[in-house]
């Protein structure tokens, strides 16, 4: 019987249908020609080179940076029957003869292979003596600057197309822009190469994005409703990395740290606890997670901004490889933008490239910043269309409360204006809030006319709006120098009064501890009530801790969240906030009316 693709998915894979374009690409492959295959995470990728290597009677070449994949998909090819090995800097002297005599022979069908194994003279020499009947590249967004791993070793890649003449070659990647696209086929030197290009969308992936407030206490709300799941927390440090799972060791969490400074020992071991057990969260850098083809990762959460857009769905692409529900999170703040902005000039890239990290990034903060559904967004930014709102993403969840915030924006300008524009972005609000430093006195800003102007807004209030207004573009962050914050030539419309500007209003998402019932809730503040709020939490701790009980004996979350909203001046309005009875409104009415009124004040 002859074999077919179709007959090969069925009976060596076990499935019955082709997905996507899987099959359009097989046949491409076989007839010789060269491709372009771009399938989100999840799509099937690898088949597209596997069976191309079951038809013929000769090797299949797979390129690949990740020794995670390559030995994860031997050990599958080979439960499934198929002469499958690779060589990378893991295997030892002998098991590098043993797969070489394996090539001489004409033993194997696929061979993964890293770029710079690939490129060394011996090994092209050794492969030149082979049938080799497609060459795949995989991850092949590395060739681009665009892409989110500038990888230098995959550029001489081109030159495959001399090494092998007449050998189709077919590049594979997730994550592409048509800008990427285009750069990949012109690197790889791919001639008149078919494009296959399946939808990014990831329907089970639930998007979330948070400005940063307090990033502890909203992981750990938001992971409150992924207990014993297996999961992914990116942070950019290798400090923080470790820091972050210690901090969630002590809240009950099975985490484990995992970047490039631990030795490969404790990597392997980290990463076997998470491909194996159940549950196990991975606080990583960004060296974890490329080639792991754990299904079910039930959540990425992101504690720091990563570098682009395509470095983002690389990410969050990790999540629900099972195709049930997962959820991306992130939170971000201006101290990322100013660390990630510094990195890019501090680099040694030349300017060219240091232009596109600084675009790359510019896109990514606008879409975190977006008041329409994130997906759709997403999405717009490769290339793909989406109808209609998702329904599965923050903002068409929760949309966002925007108010006019032209004055506001005056008033941050102003100050930066009557500043100097010498200073960073706690100063600026120091003054406008009319705070009395010891730099304030220093450099005489008290005597200012903006001194005090913003005292109507708190810290993390003003926090966002400055951080929207970075990336706006009316103010700029002098990564050069110490983080000043400076006017743009786009803000002086606006301090004209010349345009409107709406701003989104920020929410503080607090975790009420769980009753015996594991029942959890989450309650939201307006942003612009959260000094109040933290004003209401201390005044309940002093009286609890003098009276020897729990906070929540004195009043529940729930209550003071009503407090916070409702600003009650009388104890007839103190007394309709739900939780409140006569007894309480004479015990502590006083105390909690008096932290209102100080704050309206």
């Amino acid at each position: 019987m002859t074999k077919t693709a179709k007959s090969i998915l069925s009976d060596v894979f076990g499935y019955t249908e082709f997905r996507g374009h899987q099959e359009e690409v097989i046949a491409a492959a076989m007839a010789g020609r060269d491709s372009l295959v771009l399938q989100p995470t999840g799509g099937g990728k690898s088949l597209c080179y596997q069976i191309p290597a079951l038809l013929g009677d000769g090797l299949v070449l797979v390129v690949s940076p990740l020794i995670a994949l390559m030995q994860d998909q031997v050990t599958a090819l080979e439960q499934f029957g198929i002469d499958a090995a690779y060589l990378n800097s893991t295997l030892t002297s002998a098991a590098q003869r043993e797969v070489i005599e394996r090539l001489r022979n004409g033993q194997l069908q696929l061979l993964y292979v890293a770029p710079e194994r690939l490129m060394q003279v011996r090994t092209l020499e050794q492969l030149k003596t082979c049938n080799v009947v497609l060459i795949a590249i995989d991850e092949a967004h590395c060739v681009s600057q665009w892409g989110h791993d500038f990888r230098v070793d995959y550029l001489s890649l081109g030159e495959l197309a001399r090494h092998f003449p007449g050998v189709p070659r077919m590049a594979l990647t997730a994550t592409a822009t048509a800008q990427a696209r285009s750069e990949i086929v012109e690197r790889l030197e791919l001639v008149d190469a078919e494009h296959f290009v399946a939808g990014f969308d990831r329907p089970n992936i639930r998007y979330l994005v948070q400005s940063k407030l307090d990033a502890k206490r909203q992981l750990l709300d938001f992971l409150s409703d992924h207990q014993g799941d297996a999961g992914i927390v990116y942070c950019m440090s290798r400090k923080k990395t470790e820091a972050t799972a210690e901090w969630l060791i002590a809240k009950g969490f099975d985490a484990l740290p995992y970047h490039a400074g631990l030795d490969a020992a404790t990597r392997a071991r980290h990463q076997g606890r998470f491909l194996s057990d159940d549950g196990v969260v991975i606080v990583a850098t960004i060296a974890f997670g490329m080639g792991i083809d754990k299904p079910d990762v039930r959540f990425i959460a992101h504690l720091d901004l990563p570098k682009s857009m395509e470095s983002y769905y690389q990410e969050t692409g990790r999540a629900g490889r099972d195709g049930l529900p997962a959820n991306a999170w992130m939170v971000y703040g201006l101290q990322d933008v100013v660390r990630l902005r510094q990195m890019v000039d501090a680099s040694t890239a030349d300017e060219m490239h240091k232009r596109r990290q600084r675009v790359n990034l510019d896109d990514l903060l606008g879409w975190c910043e977006v008041t329409e559904c994130r997906r759709r967004s997403l999405l717009a930014y490769f290339g793909d269309v989406l109808d209609e709102d998702c329904g599965n993403c923050d903002i068409c969840l929760t949309p966002p409360d925007v108010f006019d915030g032209t004055e506001v924006a005056q008033k941050i300008l102003s100050t930066v204006y009557r500043t100097g524009q010498r200073f960073g972005a706690m100063h600026v609000i120091d003054v406008l809030m009319g705070k009395d430093t010891d730099k304030v006195r220093q450099h005489g800003h008290e005597s200012l006319s903006v001194y005090g102007i913003g005292s109507e807004l708190g810290q993390q209030q003003w926090r966002s709006i400055l951080r929207q207004l970075v990336v706006l573009g009316f103010l700029s962050v002098d990564t050069a120098g110490y983080g000043a914050i400076q006017l743009t030539e786009k803000s002086r419309p606006l301090l004209r009064g010349e345009v409107e500007l709406p701003l989104r209003r920020d929410f503080l998402i607090v975790r009420k501890a769980k009753t015996r019932k594991a029942e959890r809730k989450v309650i939201i503040v307006d942003a612009q009530d959260n000094d109040l709020w933290e004003a209401l939490r201390d005044c309940r701790k002093r009286i609890a801790d003098d009276k020897n009980v729990p906070p929540y004996v004195i009043f529940h979350d729930a209550t003071l969240m009503q407090m916070a909203a409702d600003k009650p001046q009388t104890s007839d309005a103190f007394l309709q906030i739900s939780g409140v009875g006569q007894t309480k409104l004479e015990r502590y009415g006083p105390a909690f009316l008096e932290v209102v009124r100080l704050a309206e004040a």
